[in-house]
């Protein structure tokens, strides 16, 4: 089969187009402003990338269109079809599906499949879950948001477990990052409900996706219909949702309608609970101890994240213990917290403190704050966090949030943003940071505001969701000679 996939460098096209390659298939695909560490990735898979989304390309003639839900019926204000591609398929009458149904009719059907869904963590909760199953032997399948460092690749099909110590054969196990946003400009319902997952972990629940959704009821309208769709409990059925204990949004969710095993965790009375600092704790099951953590990241919101693997893994089999051993091991995703450089900072006195310079993916000002106070409890109140970020997700540039930017940047020590493409004030919106908020409306000129500001022993944090113009590359060019980190050591992460 040749497929060929409208928005393939997006995270979860990219991975499916992983996917399908791995099956054997066929795979171009097209996008515009490509950027790694995806397109790298699918270049080393021997996909073929073709730069926006002409109408010529429908002369390739592949067995299926996949529409990614980047692609639109819009228009530019001429009148033209801001997606020529997709208008030339629906004239010609050629097949097209969405990227979900596609997966969850070519991957999905058969395995045992657990989904990770919340407005935060899922990248990174997935990645835990996927870890903690491989390690235990049962070469889980997967699709995450982001490239796990202990796999370096976002997707592959994986293969058949072991049988049970029974004897029964197990299904072959699929973890899947599972997303609320829109499947397709076709199919409004959200990306998870195709998946049909036999585990579910809901992680956690905010407002979120301004662009699609009216308020925050709306988005809890899917996750009850994410939960409908979990297989019952009891002799006759095998489902089980993990629901985060502390989140009155879930809860509003669960009160509505549950038909699965049901396993909380967080809250003191929850079911799975953790005893001690994020980066070295106990577990407790109904107040029993059951494993012990002791790994490389912090943050309240990572030691949330293992809980709910945790009770992920156990329901296909992994004890808590196990569980826990391989969390030990575990190295994060790409742009999560990732260390991208240690630099000595030109002109510098001999000895004095390099400067680190982070990439991470938060975007929500909720993922902001989490993040940047995983960094302020790692380097202490002495040390600058200087918080370099473009407001770019569709919610963020409607404005729906910059109320929550000052609050979400209110522990760093400077905050940069990048203005561009805004149809709101962002200086405005920071003006309750003072003089600690610098706003740039292009990306040579908030490089330019970085280098007269920063200090030597300076934390930079980047946050973005794309590629945020190579901000990275061209500050650690110009910072100085840099010592890029040999392995990129995750400090906190957030999906």
């Amino acid at each position: 089969m040749h497929i060929h996939i409208l928005g393939i460098c997006g995270t979860f096209m990219g991975g499916l187009a992983a996917l399908a390659r791995e099956l054997g298939h066929t795979v171009t695909g097209c996008d515009t402003g490509v950027y790694p560490p995806m397109s790298d990735q699918l270049r080393a898979l021997g996909i073929e990338l073709m730069e926006g989304y002409g109408a010529e390309q429908l002369a390739l003639a592949p067995d299926m269109f996949v529409v990614g839900n980047v692609v639109s019926r819009a228009r530019r204000p001429d009148g033209t079809a801001r997606y020529p591609l997709m208008e030339a398929i629906l004239d010609a009458g050629a097949p097209y599906t969405s990227g979900p149904q596609w997966l969850s009719d070519h991957v999905l059907q058969g395995r045992h499949v657990l989904a990770v869904a919340g407005t935060h963590g899922k990248t990174t909760t997935t990645a835990m879950l996927a870890w903690i199953l491989e390690q235990a032997g049962l070469a889980p399948g997967f699709l995450i948001g982001g490239v796990p460092m202990n796999f370096d690749r976002s997707a592959r099909l994986g293969g058949m477990p072991p049988a049970t110590p029974d004897g029964c054969a197990r299904k072959p196990l699929f973890v899947i990052e599972a997303d609320e946003y829109d499947t397709a400009f076709f199919d409004k319902r959200s990306k998870f409900v195709h998946y049909r997952p036999r585990t579910v972990i809901l992680n956690n629940l905010e407002f979120d996706h301004a662009d699609i959704f009216d308020d925050l009821a709306a988005i809890e309208r899917q996750f009850r219909h994410l939960v409908r769709i979990v297989p019952g409990a009891g002799p006759n059925g095998s489902g089980r949702i993990i629901v985060n204990g502390l989140e009155e949004s879930l809860a509003r969710v669960m009160a509505a309608g549950c038909w699965s095993e049901l396993r909380s965790f967080g809250a003191a009375v929850s079911d799975y609970t953790a005893l001690g600092e994020p980066d070295r704790f106990q577990v407790l099951r109904h107040g029993e101890v059951v494993a012990s953590v002791a790994w490389s990241l912090s943050g309240t919101h990572n030691q949330l994240n293992a809980l709910a693997a945790i009770a992920a893994a156990e329901h296909v089999g992994v004890a808590p213990a196990d569980a826990a051993q391989a969390l030990a091991q575990f190295g994060n995703v790409r742009r999560r917290m990732e260390l991208r450089a240690s630099i000595a900072l030109a002109g510098a006195p001999a000895g004095a403190a390099p400067v680190q310079l982070y990439d991470d993916f938060a975007h929500h000002p909720t993922a902001i704050r989490t993040t940047v106070d995983g960094l302020r409890h790692k380097v202490g109140d002495s040390v600058r966090i200087l918080a370099v970020f473009e407001p770019r997700t569709n919610t963020m540039k409607l404005g729906a949030m910059k109320a929550q930017l000052p609050w979400s940047l209110d522990a760093v020590d400077l905050a940069f943003c990048h203005s561009g493409g805004l149809g709101w004030d962002a200086a405005d919106a920071l003006a309750p940071l003072g003089d600690k908020a610098i706003v740039a409306p292009d990306i040579d000129t908030l490089v330019a505001q970085v280098l007269a500001q920063v200090r030597p022993g300076d934390q930079i944090l980047c946050m973005s969701n794309g590629g945020f113009g190579g901000i990275h590359q061209k500050l650690i060019d110009a910072l100085g000679a840099p010592r890029v980190a040999a392995v990129s050591r995750p400090v906190a992460a957030v999906a």
